[in-house]
């Protein structure tokens, strides 16, 4: 296994028109060896997407940055444990505003190896980076830069179990205003208030989810447009400048031309005359 996971620590740091014909050779070698379980999982190794090989690459380009997001996940697991809606909801935000920035940032990464992620595929980068934050094997996968495929999307962390006896927190502000003693709660219904705390939690971090992928959305989309404004601006000043250089030398070339024209006639003038002499 440790000859296959150096194997794949190497074809994942790839690009992906290289890791097929890389992947084939150490297969190849492994079974010329005689390796023939090794040759088998080296074969086995699946050749990422195009978005799966971006967000493989923001890992490996700042292990510090991918720790960091993989801390915002377990303390979003917290939280959800321990039904703490304001840490809920400011961990959400922040979620939502650094993986639309680790999605730009892969967006970059892949420019400077020579690939181009579309607005779509940069929509999947940030997919993956959500479901790594809720999928803990994926995230071990994806911060040593070898994810092989995109986790399944991630709907919250509504498989993440309050703790025996957890109530919910509420917000700051509330609980620091003085409030009359009130009556302890049947247990079952603070289980139940509970449970329904937590779902009114997880409904709010979607629709937040949501708006703040819509927005992070539009402004890649808006900035894909812009680049791309600049982009043919630049090309139609090249072709102007390339139309001017053209129009120029096909003025010279008529000026020789007509030079030409005329040189040819009188040489064959006085071709003529020294013919009639």
């Amino acid at each position: 296994m440790a000859d296959i996971d150096a194997v794949a620590a190497e074809l994942y740091g790839l690009g992906p028109e290289e890791f097929t014909a890389a992947r084939d050779a150490h297969a190849a070698a492994a079974r010329k060896a005689g390796r023939r379980a090794e040759a088998k999982g080296i074969a086995a190794l699946r050749k990422p997407t195009l978005a799966v090989w971006a967000a493989n690459r923001l890992a490996r380009a700042d292990a510090n940055q991918a720790g960091r997001l993989l801390e915002l996940g377990e303390g979003l697991r917290e939280a959800h444990r321990t039904l703490s809606g304001e840490e809920l909801r400011k961990l959400s935000h922040q979620q939502h505003v650094v993986i639309a920035a680790m999605a730009g940032e892969a967006r970059r990464l892949a420019g400077e190896a020579g690939q181009d992620l579309s607005p779509a595929i940069q929509r999947e980068v940030e997919q993956i980076l959500r479901s790594v934050l809720a999928d803990p094997e994926a995230a071990r996968d994806w911060v040593r830069g070898v994810l092989a495929k995109a986790p399944p999307p991630a709907v919250g962390f509504a498989d993440v179990a309050p703790e025996p006896g957890a109530v919910p927190r509420p917000p700051m502000a509330e609980t620091e205003r003085e409030r009359e003693p009130e009556p302890e709660p049947e247990p079952d219904t603070d289980t139940g208030e509970a449970e329904r705390t937590r779902r009114e939690a997880e409904l709010a971090e979607e629709a937040l989810a949501r708006a703040e992928t819509e927005r992070a959305q539009a402004r890649t989309g808006l900035g894909a447009l812009d680049e791309e404004i600049g982009l043919l601006e630049a090309r139609l000043e090249r072709a102007r400048e390339e139309r001017e250089h053209l129009a120029a030398a096909a003025q010279a070339a008529d000026l020789r031309h007509r030079e030409a024209v005329r040189e040819a006639k009188a040489a064959r003038a006085a071709a003529r005359k020294a013919a009639a002499r």
